[in-house]
């Protein structure tokens, strides 16, 4: 199975030249250390950067640039500071091409769950409604099953909804798998050392295997 970095280099390799994209927190930060050289994009924090580059070495640290995560970050050459209601305009605004998010929950149809827990104190949802109503390609990045063994991939979400039918492609530690306009999740790589019946039986949700599935590609 793959480790966080495992699903953020998979992830990176979805990303294409030209684009704006947006992290959420968690996973989707360490994509920002694996877009391949030869791809130019923009990534873009909701708190308020443009051009956001790799975490910094230590030398690079400076406490007072953060992502929206709360991490610091580096900036490129070009890169930008705003408020974060500009930020949000250009989120709104459609002009966000992808956006990467980290989950509790995604449904066969494309909902997701990933803001808040039923019983425990939250501040509120954040930018994450903006971004899943917002971009037209969204991309989860997640852990297969919870930490008790359940599947985070279902029929229907149990935990409030985010945003729906808005999810296209999701990866996590065992698999790569498209979200079909008609519904279910469509299995298109596997991790390395990760069977197609371990991925059937961790799939709560309706699972779609056609042919023959690839391992991932990392390097």
């Amino acid at each position: 199975m793959l480790d966080k970095i495992g699903i953020a280099k998979r992830i990176a390799q979805e990303v294409q030249d030209g684009t704006y994209i947006n992290l959420g927190i968690g996973i989707p930060t360490l994509v920002a250390n694996f877009i391949p050289e030869n791809i130019n994009v923009v990534l873009q924090s909701e708190n308020g950067l443009l051009g956001i580059g790799p975490f910094p070495e230590e030398e690079q640290v400076d406490a007072d640039l953060i992502n929206a995560g709360k991490q610091t970050v580096t900036t490129l050459p070009g890169s930008s500071l705003f408020s974060s209601s500009e930020s949000f305009e250009m989120i709104r605004g459609g002009h966000v091409d992808l956006t990467i998010l980290g989950a509790m929950e995604v449904s066969e149809n494309g909902n997701i769950a990933n803001w808040k827990i039923p019983g425990k104190m939250v501040k509120g949802m954040g930018g994450a409604m903006d971004l899943v109503a917002s971009a037209d390609n969204i991309i989860v990045a997640m852990q297969h099953c919870s930490r008790s063994g359940d599947s985070k991939l279902l029929k229907s979400c149990s935990l409030p909804i985010t945003g729906l039918n808005c999810v296209k492609k999701v990866v996590t530690n065992m698999a790569v798998l498209d979200i079909l306009p008609e519904g279910g999740f469509k299995l298109l790589e596997r991790a390395p050392g990760v069977s197609v019946d371990e991925i059937k039986a961790a799939t709560a949700g309706k699972l779609v295997v056609e042919g023959e599935i690839p391992e991932m590609k990392l390097d």
